[in-house]
């Protein structure tokens, strides 16, 4: 099949494209090998260069792995790109579940596994947090940005604690759904306001080395705002 460049789009960008959708379509398994560069230039009837570019487009998103004299191999047929993206789109009650299910696991594994330099990052979130916040720990209209920053600096020290370098990249990535959510949830009044107590339970807990009280602490102090969410969404 003969491809062509649309508007703006290189032709790069198209042959892209067609490999991501014959990679979506199964057509070449995890772990084969895909044609040649020879080959895909005759299929897709463009430049060797074009295609050799296009694959080190789907390398670097992790969709294919090169293994030098031996060929290029699928290793994921779906698009991170694409799973960031929906990720992105999710409501505010969507990324609650989900960082539910990574920070209650990530404090559990921090109770286990913390170093001091983590409690110290945690406890100076919290502290800058603190110094945009009012008499009564709310932070000011004009501060929710910086707010925000402090709260998600927390609990990314939270999970850098825990060790896992899987854990870590996955909630670097999703932390700025975390952070939108956050600003959203923090300019609506219908929202709980953030505890500083329940923070400080969390950082009480992986400090004392335990892992169950430090998964509790995490699961209550993310429930209290999924719960403001799951009624205001049956109300509607």
């Amino acid at each position: 099949m003969a491809l062509q460049a649309a508007g703006r789009r290189s032709l790069v960008d198209t042959v892209v494209d067609a490999l991501r959708s014959q990679l979506a379509a199964g057509e070449w398994p995890v772990g084969s090998r895909i044609p040649t560069e020879h080959a895909l230039a005759e299929q897709l009837q463009v430049g060797r260069n074009t295609v050799r570019e296009a694959v080190r487009v789907l390398v670097h998103a992790g969709m294919l792995r090169s293994r030098q004299g031996e060929g290029t191999f699928v290793v994921s047929t779906a698009d991170p790109g694409d799973i960031m993206r929906g990720v992105q789109r999710a409501g505010i009650r969507d990324v609650l579940e989900l960082r539910i299910a990574l920070e209650a696991e990530a404090a559990r594994l921090a109770a286990l596994r913390h170093e001091p330099a983590d409690l110290a990052r945690m406890r100076a979130a919290l502290d800058a947090q603190a110094g945009f916040a009012d008499a009564e720990g709310q932070p000011h209209a004009e501060n929710l940005e910086l707010y925000a920053d402090h709260d998600i600096a927390f609990h990314m020290a939270v999970v850098e604690a825990a060790h896992n370098a899987a854990l870590t990249a996955t909630y670097g990535w999703f932390s700025s759904s975390v952070r939108e959510a956050l600003v959203t949830a923090l300019d609506d009044r219908a929202m709980p306001r953030l505890s500083h107590g329940d923070h400080r339970a969390v950082v009480d807990a992986i400090a004392a080395g335990d892992p169950e009280a430090a998964e509790r602490a995490t699961r209550a102090l993310l429930e209290k705002p999924k719960r403001a969410v799951e009624a205001l969404l049956t109300a509607r």
